[in-house]
């Protein structure tokens, strides 16, 4: 498994790829953010480790342009703020999980591995495309159409999209929505999980006040029905 690691303190640099080196990962760093951008769009790597204080392109910045550009490597953004603004925002620019800094090396190896499996899970289960009422989308293009109009959904919103299809049909609870597509329980409201629905409701749906596809079961979660 290869990890790009976009990070610019030496002391960090060493201790993390000196472990990550002993557990049997490749890795790749890069000690500002537009050499970890540069890396992140020519090469392939399984995990990204991005820290959000760089020299001359901050963590949010190369997340978003990563995203913009296709590139849906699961990214585990690093902070040294403990700030849940900062945290949303790197979670709603397309980051799967967050680390604040200080942290335990173990907790950052078992967080890479639950990307890693999440990551490995979505490949082997999803389609290659997959079409329903006047919505078309192209799960290796990460592209969406309406009526042959592309759509502009953020990678957030894809990746929700994505998770229902594959469990179309599925009540699935808000809790199980954070665990599998943020990739962590710790948000302080599960709000989060229903302004991201609504955002795909106003795009998806003819009446988002009256939803056909992604549909609301009161007291349990949401349902994808095509």
């Amino acid at each position: 498994m290869k990890i790009l690691l976009v990070e610019d303190e030496e002391g960090l640099i060493f201790t993390l790829t000196d472990r990550l080196i002993s557990e049997g990962y490749k890795v790749t760093t890069a000690r500002d953010g537009e050499a970890g951008l540069n890396a992140g769009l020519n090469n392939s790597f399984d995990v990204i480790i991005l820290d959000i204080m760089l020299p001359k392109k901050n963590g949010f910045d190369v997340c978003r342009e990563l995203r913009a550009k296709g590139i849906f490597t699961p990214i585990l953004m690093l902070t040294a703020k403990g700030e849940t603004i900062d945290k949303v925002v790197g979670l709603k620019l397309g980051a799967d999980d967050y680390l604040t800094k200080p942290f335990e090396i173990i907790e950052l190896l078992a967080r890479i591995e639950a990307l890693l499996r999440r990551s490995t899970n979505t490949i082997a289960n999803s389609l290659e495309s997959y079409s329903f009422g006047d919505i078309e989308i192209d799960f290796r293009r990460a592209e969406v159409k309406k009526s042959g109009i592309p759509l502009d959904l953020s990678a957030m919103e894809f990746k929700i999209l994505q998770y229902f299809i594959e469990h179309r049909g599925e009540v699935l609870k808000r809790d199980e929505l954070l665990d599998e597509v943020w990739g962590y329980d710790a948000m302080p409201t599960t709000r989060t999980v229903d302004v991201h629905i609504a955002w795909l409701r106003q795009k998806l749906e003819e009446n988002p006040r009256y939803p056909v596809y992604i549909q609301t079961v009161h007291g349990f979660g949401y349902k994808f029905t095509a």
